[in-house]
């Protein structure tokens, strides 16, 4: 059974932000929540594992509040 990885796992954590900020640069806001929704499902389809994808969107909406 795979775990969510919530600990820092990404290399150059701050290069990826300042990328992921870049890639949204000069996009209205409603394609800026697409290209969002869009990343989201391509990772999600890399991941895969239905119980880690759970537990992410239980994660993300517990910070929402």
């Amino acid at each position: 059974m795979a775990k969510l990885v919530t600990s820092l796992n990404i290399v150059a954590p701050d290069d990826f932000y300042e990328r992921l900020i870049r890639t949204h640069e000069g996009l209205s806001d409603d394609e800026s929540a697409a290209l969002n929704a869009r990343l989201i499902l391509i990772l999600a389809n890399h991941v895969g594992d239905a119980e880690v994808l759970n537990e992410a969107l239980e994660t993300a909406r517990k910070a929402a509040r």
